[in-house]
């Protein structure tokens, strides 16, 4: 249960559940109470203004960890112990607080339970608030501060009512989740992901063609990728045609002078159909392309490309097709918050040419009449890009709260027409103005691209999404991105896919696939085995450093309906964070150190007893899918790992039940997929044990006794056991249909 204890501001101090959080609180500062213990931190000021920074007090000797947006599309996680360390534009904090407790000697065996049993954990959540959004930041003074802006000079105000939300609770996933649903009732702007309808696509395995193809991408490129996916027996079933199918123009490149970096950004859209390159000999238009694909393909879903404002540079003007959306020219006034973290090339493009935005009142129109275009010539569902891009735009048009709320409602209402499943993928949209104007809206990107030639990239993307998976799990389904199979870290982006609650989808080239790695992913009738919460860092690691302090090794747990998995990445020195020197002990370890080693518990999976039922042991089954060692562990135990830079491994954590005549049993899986546990949909104890399993291949389980019998629909199949550490496994073959399977001993 979350911990109840409403902030309040004592001789100076912030405290909550009776811990100092911050001191020196300033007499401006103001708190009103929220529900279930939590509250809301505003602050006076003597003038109005369209940008206020307010302290809010001191923060030193205190873990944390923070998301901030550290260029204007994404955000990236920190950890710390004071203020100074908090960076501009931080839209998350989290706190750990340690209760007064006398601790014994800790078992290396052990996990801390106690220790973790006598701490609770304090969120700061920056909101909007009206048509402001708030942010967090730190000086060289330790004061932490909150600012608070319009992004419209013309929108002011003297007064931030509601500009943090603070919350505490022992539990920080608890924590998250009860303080994202508070909040979504509170303001009325945003729904929680409990209350939105999952998109058709998340279960299914697919391509997309951007990395592909990029721009250049054409009926016959995608004809021969899909083809070639086929002859390898690994067939996508949902596709996303990325950028580069518009109509689009650009104005601003010169034939035979040198290209400008980034100008592609200033390119704007010239009407809402397909360009010249699908009508032509290689399909007649894109519906015919649509139907040809689908038939020919077993293509269930067809997902389109295109950016919020309707391209990077927003919509042409003077197009003939495009002048009753009553675009304007507007350039973006980027804010303190961009220009003080990572600019962005695009947005100096964007600066020196404008934007052409569609007038908010004709956006729905802009929508429906491209949507209804797209579902009438078979497209499923929309992947919507650059939907930050707003939040410079909100001069004129009552700031950038305002801007984006207009569009946001806009795009759901022409969704919910057009695309009646749902079928919306949001991207480069993880300003707090997206995130809390998402009514409906239910997958996003969790971070920045897949850089397939960007090597010190590769782990930095894996720690982003997991860390920014504790906030946007909680309103979207995390899109983890496309990755490569044929790539040098493809087992390490396919298994941490395999275990993010999320998409599982490549962009690989015509040609270019290792079906090895794809068949540890993607089961023969296309669909994955998708865990089901976001992937998300246990919570020994979320005030760790799993990308630069040289020592730890990144794990993220979820869980499937009867078994949790938990997947342990070495992200160490392979690449560093933006805007962070590596201390220098650190870079010496990484340089030094072949492997890093760490320890696994069940108890690193959150809710495990939720899944583990009464006659649970306390023991769990604990089986590694890279060395395929089986270890029967009880609970409060720990197990050793070591991995190299870039190397992983998953555990699938079954809970052992015992039955009658004293047997222990717990299913894993398909042993030879990622998220072996992911196959099993049910388990239980009549005559015999009876398991309900999902796929084709090896099928493994923990029993401490050697049965008599396996049977696969009624039918006396052949199995192996071994005594040794008590892996039993049987065949299972045929389609992907659910199987029975009976153990009797």
């Amino acid at each position: 249960m979350t911990i109840t204890a409403v902030p309040v501001v004592e001789n100076g101090s912030l405290v909550v559940h009776g811990k100092v959080v911050l001191t020196g609180v300033p007499e401006n500062v103001v708190i009103s109470p929220a529900s279930s213990g939590s509250a809301f931190i505003g602050a006076d000021s003597t003038s109005s203004s369209s940008r206020h920074v307010f302290n809010l007090g001191v923060l030193e000797n205190r873990k944390f960890m923070c998301l901030f947006v550290v260029k204007i599309w994404w955000m990236i996680p920190r950890v710390g112990n004071s203020a100074s360390e908090i960076p501009m534009e931080t839209q998350m904090l989290l706190l750990e607080v340690d209760e007064e407790s006398v601790l014994g000697v800790a078992d290396e065996d052990s996990p801390a339970e106690s220790t973790s049993e006598n701490k609770f954990y304090v969120l700061m959540l920056p909101v909007l608030d009206g048509a402001f959004r708030t942010t967090l930041q730190g000086n060289k003074a330790n004061e932490l501060q909150f600012c608070y802006e319009s992004g419209d000079p013309n929108v002011q105000t003297s007064q931030a009512l509601e500009g943090v939300f603070v919350n505490s609770g022992d539990n920080p996933f608890e924590l998250l989740k009860d303080s994202i649903k508070i909040l979504a009732k509170h303001k009325g702007t945003f729904s929680h992901l409990d209350n939105k309808k999952a998109p058709a696509h998340l279960d299914w395995f697919g391509w997309c063609t951007w990395d592909a193809f990029y721009t250049d991408v054409s009926p016959n490129g995608i004809k021969e990728g899909l083809q070639s996916f086929k002859e390898g027996g690994v067939s996508p079933k949902y596709l996303i045609i990325d950028d580069g199918w518009q109509e689009t123009e650009n104005e601003f490149r010169k034939e035979g002078e040198p290209e400008e970096e980034g100008i592609q950004c200033a390119t704007r859209l010239t009407g809402i159909k397909e360009n010249s390159k699908f009508k032509s000999s290689e399909s007649a238009n894109l519906k015919e392309l649509i139907h040809d694909i689908k038939e020919n393909y077993g293509l269930k879903y067809v997902y389109m490309w295109h950016a919020l404002a309707g391209y990077w540079g927003g919509v042409l003007a003077s197009s003939e097709t495009l002048k009753k959306y009553n675009s304007k020219l507007a350039y973006p006034m980027l804010s303190p918050g961009n220009i003080g973290n990572v600019r962005d090339v695009a947005l100096d493009i964007l600066e020196k040419y404008g934007v052409g935005v569609i007038d908010p009142e004709k956006i729905y129109d802009f929508y429906n009449d491209m949507h209804s275009y797209l579902a009438s010539s078979g497209v499923d569902g929309v992947k919507v890009d650059v939907q930050n891009l707003l939040e410079s735009l909100g001069t004129g048009f009552g700031g950038r709260v305002s801007i984006t709320k207009k569009y946001h409602e806009a795009l759901d209402e022409s969704i919910e027409r057009n695309f009646p499943d749902n079928n919306l993928i949001c991207c480069m949209c993880h300003n707090s103005d997206s995130i809390f104007s998402s009514k409906t809206s239910a997958t996003a990107r969790a971070s920045e691209d897949f850089m397939p030639n960007e090597p010190t990239f590769q782990t930095l993307h894996i720690a982003s999404v997991s860390f920014n998976s504790l906030l946007i799990g909680e309103v979207f389904v995390p899109d983890w991105d496309m990755f490569h199979s044929n790539h040098n870290t493809a087992d390490f982006h396919g298994a941490a896919r395999a275990i993010g609650g999320c998409p599982v989808y490549v962009s690989d080239k015509p040609g270019k696939h290792d079906f090895e790695i794809l068949k540890k992913l993607v089961l023969s009738d296309g669909s994955i085995l998708r865990a089901r919460y976001a992937g998300r860092p246990t919570r020994d690691c979320l005030f760790i450093d799993p990308v630069m302090d040289g020592k730890s090794l990144l794990k993220i747990w979820n869980l499937n309906k009867l078994t949790g998995v938990i997947g342990v990445f070495n992200c160490q020195g392979a690449g560093s964070w933006p805007m962070k020197q590596a201390p220098e002990s650190a870079e010496k370890a990484t340089a030094a150190a072949i492997s890093i080693t760490g320890r696994v518990s069940p108890l690193d999976v959150e809710f495990l007893e939720e899944i583990a039922g009464e006659t649970w042991s306390g023991e769990c089954a604990l089986y590694a899918f890279q060395s395929g060692s089986l270890t029967r562990v009880p609970k409060n135990k720990t197990v050793g790992v070591s991995l190299g830079v870039l190397e992983c491994e998953i555990f699938t954590v079954s809970p052992i039940k015992v039955f009658k005549d004293n047997v222990h049993f717990a299913p894993i899986g398909l042993i030879n997929m990622y998220n072996s546990g992911g196959a099993v949909e049910d388990f239980s104890n009549k005559d015999a044990i009876t398991i309900k399993a999902r796929g084709a291949g090896i099928f493994g389980a923990y029993s401490s006794e050697k049965p008599c019998f396996v049977k696969v629909h009624k039918k006396d199949e052949e199995f192996t056991y071994n005594s040794e550490n008590g892996l039993l496994t049987v065949n299972l073959q045929g389609d992907c249909s659910f199987k029975e399977i009976e153990i009797g001993y």
